[in-house]
């Protein structure tokens, strides 16, 4: 399974679908909601959803379809990342309910050699993420520092703190 990119292996326009996608349960969006502290009753409180808002029902805090789009992404684009340099924007355009399934893909926009060291380089993604019936609820775009092929050859390879078995 392939884990990342190197510089190289990145293609101005290339579009790399991520899957699986992921069902978000309600226990998913309480827990996140908690993690981070964020108490919104919008996300918290289903009588309050239900009776005072324009949704109708509890919608899934954004960061969180951010965050599980980001982490979808990583196989594709920065598992083998030096850094994640940039979150240029983040836009949530439609809200997100338990039960949605997200899915997720993300474009190559732009790639640039570092202009500091010979073997990394700077790649610019948009990530977009859509539900089950196609609605778009999440656009971001960021840029990653990859590393070269040569980088990851002088460190040891694909997998470098991989212990090998002993038998």
């Amino acid at each position: 399974m392939q884990f990342g990119r190197t510089y190289e292996e990145f293609e101005v326009g290339a579009v790399y679908k991520h899957w699986p996608g992921k069902t978000v349960t309600e226990y998913d969006d309480h827990l996140f909601c908690l993690l981070t502290m964020n108490h919104h009753p919008l996300h918290m409180d289903s009588n309050y959803a239900e009776s005072t808002t324009d949704f109708g029902r509890n919608v899934v805090v954004g960061n969180y379809v951010y965050s599980l789009l980001l982490g979808m992404s990583v196989p594709d684009v920065s598992g083998k990342a030096i850094a994640n340099l940039e979150v240029e924007s983040l836009k949530h355009i439609a809200p997100t309910f338990h039960g949605d399934t997200i899915y997720g893909e993300t474009t190559v926009l732009d790639k640039t050699p570092s202009k500091s060291k010979h073997d990394r380089g700077i790649v610019y993604v948009e990530t977009r993420g859509y539900k089950q019936d196609g609605t778009v609820v999440c656009v971001f775009r960021r840029k990653v520092m990859v590393p070269t092929a040569t980088y990851v050859q002088e460190r040891g390879g694909e997998q470098p703190g991989r212990p090998t078995p002993s038998n």
